[in-house]
């Protein structure tokens, strides 16, 4: 007669986590090895400096922006800059430059992160006419950034009558055929800003020697791609989102590091400027929070934050 199994208990506590295919247990180096060499260099070294500013930059004048049968005939991702857009980058890169080197110290850089539609990639041709190539710390094309889907080639008649549907029906919420609503773009824009929030703790663009708090990162994309990241890295409401403007062709809107060293758009900005853009005075007053609070506090009287979200809902009785 066969011997009976040994309790289930014990077979469970002979297996080891850390084992190789082999049963062998890993040795210590040998798990470093496996290990990224990013977070290696975390524990043994301070962190890198947080980029000074991150910049959202919408592409220049497009072929479509001038003429909406473009969409009927090209692709959306094929679609480029027209005469007027390439000066638009152009333009864009030499205020950017000012904007980099306005500082005391010299060793200021930049790291680009872009979409990989054309237009997209020619803006940040010619934004880079403008800067000398040891500014330019590196360039990474990144789809989540492209712009928002809407369903292929695109019927101009019919495409008239999904906006103004939107328009009805909310611009956050409203999904077009075969395409995408802003709520799916802020899914993936969501990945994206974790992406971005590790290459920042991590140094990414960063490397050890090099670092230095004047780098700067600047995203190449789309209106309202960039008005959705926006929402997501400050928590802004539905509402708040579909009150804000795009940003014009080759516009750029600066997020820049205050006293404590959260980002802020009051920093570069005035009040009137974002305004224009579609900020509300409880915007400002937490971009202005964001202006002196340290990374980890929470602004608990921000609306999105505390008691004062309810404030914005009439005391009437309930019907319910």
């Amino acid at each position: 007669m066969a011997a009976p199994a040994p309790p289930i208990s014990k077979r469970l506590m002979r297996c080891r986590c850390c084992e190789d295919t082999l049963g062998v247990p890993l040795r210590r180096a040998q798990q470093q090895q496996q290990q990224f060499p990013e977070l290696v260099r975390l524990r043994d070294a301070p962190p890198p400096p947080r980029p000074r500013r991150i910049v959202l930059v919408r592409h220049g004048e497009s072929e479509g922006n001038v003429d909406e049968a473009a969409y009927t005939r090209v692709p959306d991702p094929r679609i480029g800059l027209t005469a007027k857009g390439r000066r638009d980058a152009e333009l864009c890169g030499r205020r950017l430059r000012d904007l980099f080197s306005s500082g005391s110290d010299d060793d200021w850089k930049v790291y680009f992160y872009v979409s990989p539609y054309r237009r997209t990639l020619e803006t940040l041709r010619g934004i880079a006419h403008s800067l000398e190539p040891h500014r330019i710390a590196g360039v990474r094309e990144e789809p989540r950034l492209r712009e928002q889907d809407f369903g292929n080639f695109q019927d101009r008649d019919r495409m008239r009558v999904e906006k103004e549907t939107r328009l009805r029906y909310g611009r956050f919420f409203y999904r077009f055929p075969n395409g995408e609503s802003a709520a799916d773009v802020y899914d993936r824009i969501t990945g994206f800003r974790e992406t971005l929030r590790a290459d920042i703790d991590i140094g990414r663009f960063q490397p050890p020697g090099e670092q230095s708090p004047n780098m700067n990162v600047v995203l190449v994309s789309h209106g309202l791609t960039l008005r959705v990241f926006l929402m997501r890295w400050y928590k802004w409401t539905v509402r708040q989102f579909e009150s804000l403007e795009n940003l014009d062709n080759g516009g750029a809107l600066v997020m820049q590091t205050g006293q404590g060293g959260r980002y802020s758009l009051l920093v570069h900005h005035t009040a009137d400027e974002l305004r224009a853009f579609g900020l509300t005075d409880e915007m400002l007053e937490d971009q202005m929070w964001q202006k002196t609070a340290k990374p980890g506090e929470l602004n608990y009287t921000f609306m999105t934050n505390g008691q004062s979200f309810f404030d914005r809902f009439t005391t009437t009785t309930s019907t319910y």
